[in-house]
């Protein structure tokens, strides 16, 4: 159990009749976004006095007392390992690295070493404690089988910010996949809901009903017979979301054994996380990111005889 570091009194004064908790502990402390005052809420870490539950979105009387328990950081138990990593860019707020295939992000259930976390616990020094002991830094995550870059946050303020960014979708993700066929439409934008398939609860599936908004914009940028390079933009970014688009699509990418089939052309799902753009999110310069195709995505693409040219 983490030890309390402080707690803090505040109240809400007739000024503040109608905002939203959430907004209110944001605009009152200073450092903290919205999205960490919802995960201190979330937590059980703020007490509305006299309330029996507190939500993010409870709105303000005018005159509560609030209880804000502030913890100390978690201490890392995460074992480190001097495992290679692709570091393109670091500086002393966050580092990118462009993760190879076949690589999990954080240590879990059957993944106890050789994750991402191990390595990035090894090679950089200092890591935001937000995401507690097995995913320090992390913000975001990329599936095991898919290659390119991930941003990892070395402070908390830069983990707070890049949580808004993502949240606020001012970062802009582009993937770059091989699907089997030829699409008809050359470019296009799927805008649907992604859900759980109700047959296998592992996967996800377009729904009609209870799913989340999934958008995804695509562009064919080389085409061989029977094979597309398909460019990929995000809108949002769900579970899977790629793979169950270009399934969705009847031209799922080539080695995805969950969404497709299994290929003796690839041994991996042809997904590669190709460019970030966003601002910096503490000194707000323009960056513009983007990680080498992996060795056996550019092996696979030159026995297809598909081209790349960046």
């Amino acid at each position: 159990m983490r030890e309390i570091r402080e707690i803090l009194n505040l109240k809400a004064e007739i000024e503040d009749k109608g905002t939203r908790l959430d907004a209110f502990l944001s605009e009152k402390i200073e450092g903290y976004t919205k999205s960490y005052t919802q995960k201190l809420i979330e937590d059980e870490l703020v007490e509305i006095i006299g309330k029996k539950k507190t939500r993010p979105g409870n709105k303000l009387k005018g005159n509560e007392e609030i209880k804000v328990t502030v913890l100390e950081d978690e201490v890392l138990d995460v074992v480190a390992e001097d495992i290679p990593l692709d570091i393109v860019y670091e500086d002393e707020h966050i580092v990118i690295i462009n993760k190879k295939p076949d690589m999990v992000i954080h240590p879990a259930a059957g993944h106890h070493s050789g994750t991402l976390v191990n390595a990035i616990m090894h090679h950089i020094k200092d890591l935001s404690t937000i995401s507690g002991v097995i995913r320090p830094g992390i913000v975001h995550r990329l599936d095991k089988n898919t290659s390119g870059l991930i941003i990892v946050a070395k402070t908390n303020e830069a983990h707070l910010k890049l949580t808004e960014m993502f949240k606020d979708k001012t970062i802009k993700k582009t993937y770059l996949a091989i699907c089997k066929g030829n699409l008809k439409n050359k470019e296009g934008r799927i805008e649907n809901q992604i859900g759980r398939d109700s047959k296998d609860r592992k996967k996800m599936t377009v729904v009609r009903d209870n799913g989340r908004t999934a958008i995804t914009n695509y562009e064919v940028i080389n085409e061989v017979e029977y094979f597309s390079l398909v460019k990929v933009d995000l809108e949002t970014g769900r579970t899977h979301q790629i793979r169950v688009h270009m399934k969705y699509l009847n031209h799922s990418i080539l080695g995805d054994d969950v969404y497709g089939k299994a290929s003796k052309k690839a041994d991996r799902q042809m997904l590669h996380a190709y460019k970030l753009e966003f601002d910096h999110p503490i000194t707000g310069e323009k960056m513009e990111i983007t990680g080498d195709l992996p060795e056996d995505f550019k092996k696979v693409m030159e026995n297809l005889g598909l081209e790349f040219k960046g």
